[in-house]
């Protein structure tokens, strides 16, 4: 019974552990896409919202 308990908490852990910070930076990363289709200056007002992921999940 002990075993059978175990073993989900156990993906439930490796799962926590592998997603890291990437949930918090998904706003961030959302709004800079959306911004980056924006023509010629884009890519220039995307970078504070890539700075903004990039400091949360590296």
């Amino acid at each position: 019974m002990r075993r059978i308990l175990c073993r989900p908490a156990a993906l439930v852990l490796i799962a926590v552990s592998l997603s890291g910070c990437g949930l918090a930076a998904a706003p961030c990363r959302m709004v800079s896409a959306v911004v980056k289709a924006v023509p010629f200056v884009g890519h220039q007002a995307a970078a504070p919202t890539d700075a903004c992921a990039f400091a949360i999940d590296p």
